[in-house]
């Protein structure tokens, strides 16, 4: 029983990085914006998130620092695509670029250095209850964060007219520009919160998942996380399911090399990244283009109206 509590727990830790980033993402989506620069926005929040905990010792500053440099990347994809309507495709691809370079280069200093990670909530009695206890009541608060942010997310989307307006924008953002909304300001606004989303999902890999920073730690998640948009049909519920299920195809390859089966280690390490494509192919073959959920604009290069 205590391995599978392990295995339980390292499942939700591993999976709460890609629920963050892919929440985050499918907001973004849902107002008709495509960002392919989630990897590069979430290695950006792993190095300033760091560093902020570093030089103050405090996870909070180091999250926030971590979200602020989302943020800031998501706004200059904003500028690009939204501003001067720069194709979403080569701008979200050119700003993964951007930010694995540019956080090597802030993290440089920080490799090979330590840091006091988040401390994971100890109820008495309650966190010592068999196999629930630490999953339940043992975990960090970026965990039960992310579950919140879900559940938050799927209540603005389906249960608010603000909600409602940014899923109209993203249906047909030359209807709800006729209508009177301000197309570009919500997109943006979406974006900025996509990008607070990755931040934060970079940032929780030093500050709770590893105590050091290592350039390139994100190891593509942030493309995980966009076929988790995908994969959930743009729904919030579905993002939780697919982001645990990832996990779990992370820690279960990693406890099976431990395990020392006749697998060489190398397919093993891959099996995040095959699942991801499989995944892909399952969905397309089964829906297809025509019938995808996905919200109407989203994908094309989007010329604002003014």
């Amino acid at each position: 029983m205590g391995l599978l509590e392990a295995i339980i727990v390292s499942i939700i830790t591993a999976s709460t990085p890609l629920l963050l980033a892919a929440a985050g993402e499918l907001v973004t989506e849902r107002a008709g914006v495509l960002n392919l620069g989630i990897e590069g926005m979430m290695i950006m929040g792993a190095a300033c998130g760091f560093a902020g905990t570093y030089f103050t010792g405090s996870v909070i500053v180091g999250a926030l620092c971590g979200m602020l440099a989302g943020m800031l990347m998501s706004l200059l994809f904003a500028v690009l695509t939204l501003g001067l309507a720069v194709n979403q495709v080569a701008a979200g691809l050119a700003l993964t670029i951007f930010g694995i370079g540019l956080s090597g280069l802030i993290g440089a200093g920080f490799v090979g250095q330590r840091i006091e990670t988040a401390p994971h909530l100890d109820l008495p009695l309650l966190t010592d209850i068999p196999l629930l206890g630490k999953i339940v009541f043992g975990q960090d608060g970026f965990v039960y964060g992310s579950l919140a942010l879900v559940v938050g997310i799927w209540w603005f989307l389906y249960r608010t007219r603000a909600g409602l307006i940014l899923r109209a924008v993203g249906d047909n953002h030359v209807s709800a520009h006729a209508l009177g909304y301000p197309v570009l300001r919500i997109r943006t606004l979406a974006v900025l919160f996509g990008g607070a989303c990755a931040g934060v999902g970079g940032a929780y890999l030093p500050l709770a998942y590893t105590p050091f920073f290592i350039p390139g730690m994100t190891a593509g998640r942030g493309w995980i996380a966009l076929a988790l948009v995908v994969f959930a049909s743009w729904r919030p519920g579905r993002v939780v399911i697919g982001a645990y299920l990832f996990g779990a195809v992370t820690i279960l390859q990693l406890h099976a090399q431990a395990m020392s089966l006749p697998i060489p280690s190398q397919f093993m390490s891959s099996l995040p990244y095959l699942a991801t494509v499989v995944v892909l192919i399952v969905i397309s073959r089964r829906r297809g283009l025509a019938g995808s959920a996905a919200p109407a604009s989203l994908g094309l290069v989007f010329v604002p109206d003014r």
